[in-house]
């Protein structure tokens, strides 16, 4: 389970992207994910799809790696495409038995919006795979430091992110060793029919809710015992470098634009 689920992961590698400030990746991967939603035809959606295996060549992470990523999503994905496929009508009708029908443009929508859930998941995974959840909590601060002009508590923000992005690898570390405990106990998790294999997960969740409410409070009182305010003024030990090359990173994303909405606009 661990392994399929990489959401939260961090891959310490030394790499182009790596290196990148994480201020730079995330007003990046936001543009591209907002680019996302402008794709709306087989070569857009191709061009897009370059640039993410171009991100993915130059931050060293394996195909595989990333679609494995995905293995968790696939019933959501699967769900959101029949119900494309079976609801949205139009085009050319080529399957009808009752009140079920097909019409291409059902099918043509539910190709394009799993395409465009797995892009925006795609990316926004190479984000945090080639990013440590410290300097993504402090991006995110540093990003959202006008926000406290209205009162807005963004340092709880960054804290609680932080907090969440840790927890993620933690409580599938604690899914793995509930999961084995069970099996050596005879429970057939991993066997039978979907229904069977759902049906045997759920008992799972009781003791994983309550490891991760003892975790929090474990948490809470180490922070209390160490003295920690939240309405201190707080520094920060790491300090992010902007570089030239950050810049051309942001830079980069206009020819990413025009060439999609060349597409776009020629119809291809």
């Amino acid at each position: 389970m661990r392994d399929k689920f990489i959401i939260g992961r961090y891959l310490p590698l030394d790499t182009f992207v790596h290196r990148r400030d994480p201020r730079a990746k995330l007003i990046f991967v936001f543009l591209f994910i907002i680019l996302i939603f402008f794709a709306h035809s087989f070569f857009t959606y191709l061009w897009l799809f370059i640039i993410i295996v171009t991100m993915m060549k130059t931050a060293h992470i394996k195909a595989w790696f990333l679609i494995k990523g995905l293995t968790p999503i696939w019933i959501f994905l699967i769900f959101t495409f029949l119900m494309h496929l079976f609801l949205t009508k139009g085009g050319i009708r080529i399957f009808e038995f009752g009140f079920i029908s097909i019409d291409t443009h059902g099918i043509l929508e539910g190709i394009y919006i799993v395409l465009r859930l797995m892009f925006i998941i795609m990316v926004s995974t190479i984000m945090t795979l080639t990013t440590s959840p410290l300097d993504l909590t402090d991006a995110f601060e540093r990003l959202l430091y006008p926000l406290k002009l209205i009162k807005i508590p963004v340092h709880l923000l960054s804290m609680m992110m932080s907090i969440a992005l840790r927890f993620i690898p933690t409580l599938m570390n604690e899914l793995d060793k509930i999961i084995l405990a069970q099996k050596s106990r005879g429970s057939e998790i991993s066997s039978g029919g979907l229904i069977n294999r759902v049906s045997a997960f759920i008992p799972l969740l009781i003791p994983l809710f309550i490891s991760a409410f003892q975790r929090a409070e474990d948490l809470a009182i180490a922070m209390e015992v160490r003295g920690y305010d939240t309405n201190k003024q707080r520094t920060s030990y790491r300090q992010l470098n902007w570089q030239k090359s950050d810049s051309l990173l942001l830079i980069s994303i206009i020819p990413i634009v025009i060439i999609l909405f060349v597409l776009k606009y020629m119809g291809v």
